[in-house]
């Protein structure tokens, strides 16, 4: 059975860099297949794992919207298969990984026939791996609107401070008024020194979201990302590596 693992949290606090690592753990240990889903209407994740996208399920929804409307599928295709037949075109295949980018929100116009069409075929489709890897925007549209809203672990990323920390409890108490069902969650403190200050354990306290992961700042992250070099080519003794690693062990796969 597949496992999901969600990243939220507000814009530019890691979640992209986070899901990569977490990627890159699960390929190197045995645990691929797996999809990664970039939820994120700005998609950087591709740009993260070097690999390019062409297709995005916000673009194909609208041309498959007005070509169901128009009556433009291909003869002797039901619609149902050609939002699949679409679907894998628009999944990015990788060594260990696939990618799917659902790209731009919904535009003004009804898209509800095609976007239960594809919320069907993506649970579907999430199901050939055993584990999907779902990148965030700290909305959590797309967690909102797929028809299976089981998380299994959702990490919520925050930077070491105490409006970063404030803000992470208020997404997690989105993810309660969303009804989504989630099993296990962490707060993710990233780009942290190895102790956070008093004032900070007070915040995370008050805000109920213990325990707390720490991940380190790491100059190779930056040196990668200005060279443009996918982050699953970063060597074994980086240090967000190594705590990525320990982060998955303990709350991902178990120490397997």
């Amino acid at each position: 059975m597949s496992k999901t693992i969600a990243l939220v949290g507000k814009g530019g606090t890691g979640k992209t860099t986070l899901a990569s690592l977490i990627l890159k753990f699960l390929i190197q240990n045995g645990h691929g297949p797996v999809l990664a889903v970039d939820a994120d209407s700005n998609s950087t994740l591709n740009l993260s794992l070097g690999v390019e996208v062409d297709k995005t399920i916000g673009g194909m929804r609208e041309d498959m919207t007005q070509e169901i409307r128009d009556g433009e599928i291909p003869a002797g295709m039901s619609k149902e298969a050609y939002v699949e037949y679409q679907m894998q075109q628009a999944l990015v295949e990788s060594s260990g990984f696939d990618l799917l980018a659902m790209g731009r929100p919904e535009g003004q116009g009804c898209y509800c026939y095609a976007n239960n069409l594809l919320r069907r075929h993506i649970d579907s489709l999430a199901e050939n791996y055993p584990f999907v890897v779902v990148d965030n925007e700290a909305g959590m549209e797309h967690l909102s609107r797929r028809t299976t809203r089981n998380i299994d672990i959702m990490l919520i990323v925050s930077e070491p401070t105490p409006v970063g920390v404030i803000t992470a409890g208020r997404i997690r108490n989105l993810s309660r008024e969303l009804q989504l069902n989630v099993e296990k969650s962490r707060l993710v403190i990233n780009r942290s020194s190895s102790n956070i200050p008093d004032n900070l354990k007070k915040t995370v306290q008050e805000q109920g979201l213990e325990p707390v992961v720490l991940l380190p700042a790491d100059e190779m992250i930056l040196d990668f990302t200005a060279r443009g070099q996918s982050l699953l080519e970063l060597p074994g003794d980086s240090k967000a590596v190594e705590a990525v690693d320990r982060l998955c062990r303990e709350v991902i796969t178990g120490n397997r």
